[in-house]
């Protein structure tokens, strides 16, 4: 990856939001990591998008380079954060991206700032809790600070020493208990999704940790899958998308060949 060509800080909601940027031109794409990440964690994906576009990837509270607050974490405050940062840096508006965690914050700058978000895509997140499959809703529930021991033997926990503004390991203890806390609290948007404005393209691997079943019931509340879209398009019943990446997981996603192209475009 690349190094940005801009970075900085930007005021989110009493956060003091790290974001880093690179190419320019086009509607501004915010990229946004999953948990425990940062925006390194995009690797390659970054100059891949950025070809073609401005993107912006941002570090959420208690995050990479962003410092954590007073605050529990949860999606709302999140999509709260995102769309305080678009004002921020005057983008007017933009689309985003998100990845797990951050599609959860991603999902929820939608469905809460509508007029701030043209298009948007979420990688690997369902939009009721129980969509995850029954084994990783198992292992969320293990997510706190009793595995840190465990989790400081990890490439996430080594980047984030290596930027954190204060790499304090009780610091990233705490990270780990309100991840896990945010992780264990139910929700379900599908009200909420169903009444979207904006295309959502929604993207999978096959052996995702997400149940298939769930995702096209999450495909289905956008239009998706409602009739035949006819041999010229013109009966598509929805604008939004989904893809199914192959050979791809949940945790390796961002590296899938052709993802950037999928990505590319459904937000041309």
């Amino acid at each position: 990856m690349t190094a940005p060509t801009d970075s900085g800080y930007a005021p989110a909601n009493g956060v003091e939001m790290y974001w880093e940027s690179r190419g320019d031109g086009g509607v501004p794409l915010i990229v946004t990591h999953g948990g425990f990440g940062q925006a390194s964690t995009f690797g390659a994906l970054l100059d891949e998008l950025a070809k073609r576009r401005r993107v912006i990837a941002i570090e959420l509270q208690g995050h990479g380079h962003t410092a954590d607050i007073e605050r529990p974490f949860t999606f709302e405050a999140f999509g709260d954060d995102i769309a305080a940062l678009i004002e921020a840096l005057e983008l007017g508006r933009a689309d985003l991206l998100g990845r797990s965690l951050g599609a959860g914050a991603t999902l929820r700058a939608a469905i809460q700032h509508p007029d701030l978000i043209r298009s948007f895509s979420l990688l690997s997140f369902p939009c009721r809790r129980d969509g995850w499959l029954p084994d990783v809703l198992e292992g969320m529930s293990h997510v706190n600070s009793s595995l840190f021991e465990q989790m400081s033997r990890s490439t996430l926990y080594a980047d984030w020493l290596a930027v954190a503004p204060n790499p304090d390991p009780e610091i990233f203890r705490t990270l780990m208990d309100r991840t896990g806390a945010l992780l264990a609290r139910p929700f379900d948007w599908s009200e909420e999704v169903a009444a979207l404005p904006m295309p959502l393209l929604l993207v999978y691997g096959d052996a995702d940790s997400i149940a298939p079943a769930h995702v096209a019931e999450f495909f289905a509340l956008l239009g998706g899958g409602a009739c035949d879209a006819g041999w010229d398009d013109a009966r598509r019943p929805t604008q939004s998308q989904l893809a199914i990446l192959p050979k791809a997981n949940h945790y390796d996603i961002v590296e899938a060949p052709g993802l950037a192209g999928v990505l590319d475009r459904f937000f041309e």
